[in-house]
C-alpha cells in the first residue's frame, strides 16, 4: 500500500496547490491513499466545514489537525458526523470529535504533543491504549504527531517503532531530513513541512513575522496573512506491507507548485 502523508496545508494557496498537484501526484505515484493536516486552513488557523469538504473533494482520504483543531467552532459537529476529520487523540475524552479513524483498512492517530504547545493528556499513554484495546485494528496505521520538540517526535517515533506502519511530525512547518525506517518497521519523519507559499516563514507573509519578533506583539495585532507566490507542497510516501503492516520505505515527495 502506498500513502502519501501531507504536510500542514496553509489557508487558500494551500488548498489551491492540493487541488491542482494532488490529482496528478495521485496517477503518477499510483498513491493508494492520502492523509493531510488541515488545522491551518481557515485563514491559517482553525478549519471549517467548507475547508473539510474541499480537502475531501480533492482526494484526501483522512484529515488530521492539532492544537488549532478548535479555532473555528463548525467544525466540532462536523466531526460529529462521521467525517474523516480527527482532532488529537489525546485531548480529554469529553472533547467533540474522534482522535481515530479506520478508513479504506488503515488506521489514521492524530496525536498533539505536550512541550510548548497545550495542556493535554499524555500522547504515550493514550496511543498505546487505543493500540492495546482496538479491536479488529487493521495492519496499517499511521500517526500524526503534532508537536513542536523535535526530540519529543522522536521518542514517539522509537516508542510505536513495530507497532505502527508510520509516525510522522507536523506543526512547525519546517520539512525536516531525517526520514528513515526504524529498526522494527517503522517509517519516521520528524516534520514533513507544509502545502503553503515558499516565499514566507511558515506560510505567513514575511514581514509580519519579523515584527511580530521585534515588537512582541500577538499575530492577530501585526496582521499575519498567508503570504503569496509559488506554493511548496510538502509531504512524504510511505510504500507498507499490507499483511504485515511494517513500512517498506519512506520518500520525501516536495514539489514546486505554480498556482
Amino acid at each position: 500500500m502506498r500513502i502519501l502523508l501531507v504536510g500542514d496545508v496553509i489557508a487558500q494557496p494551500g488548498l489551491a496547490a492540493i487541488e491542482r498537484f494532488l490529482p496528478q501526484l495521485r496517477r503518477e505515484r499510483t498513491i493508494d491513499f492520502v492523509v493531510a493536516n488541515g488545522e491551518n486552513m481557515a485563514a491559517g488557523l482553525g478549519l471549517t466545514v467548507a475547508n473539510a469538504q474541499d480537502l475531501l473533494a480533492a482526494g484526501v482520504d483522512v484529515i488530521t489537525s492539532g492544537n488549532h483543531i478548535w479555532d473555528r467552532q463548525e467544525i466540532a459537529e462536523f466531526m460529529g458526523q462521521g467525517q474523516p476529520v480527527l482532532r488529537p487523540l489525546n485531548y480529554p475524552e469529553a472533547a467533540p470529535g474522534s482522535g481515530y479513524v479506520i478508513r479504506k483498512d488503515v488506521l489514521v492517530v492524530s496525536l498533539l504533543g505536550r512541550i510548548n504547545i497545550d495542556c493535554v493528556d499524555c500522547p504515550f499513554a493514550r496511543i498505546a491504549d487505543l493500540l492495546d484495546g482496538l479491536p479488529d485494528k487493521p495492519a496499517v496505521s499511521i500517526v500524526d504527531f503534532h508537536a513542536l520538540d523535535p526530540m519529543e517526535k522522536a521518542a514517539m517515533g522509537w516508542y510505536l517503532d513495530g507497532r505502527v506502519s508510520a509516525v510522522v511530525g507536523t506543526h512547525t512547518h519546517m520539512p525536516t531530513a531525517d526520514a528513515r525506517l526504524l529498526p522494527t518497521g517503522t517509517a519516521f519523519v520528524g516534520d514533513i513541512g507544509m502545502v503553503g507559499p515558499y516565499n514566507s516563514v511558515g506560510g505567513v507573509e514575511v514581514e509580519a513575522v519579523i515584527t511580530r519578533f521585534r515588537t512582541r506583539l500577538p499575530p492577530g495585532y501585526v496582521g499575519y496573512k498567508a503570504a503569496s507566490g509559488p506554493i511548496i507542497f510538502n509531504s512524504v510516501l510511505v510504500e507498507a506491507d499490507e499483511e504485515t503492516g511494517k513500512a517498506v520505505s519512506i520518500t520525501r515527495v516536495d514539489e514546486m507548485v505554480e498556482i
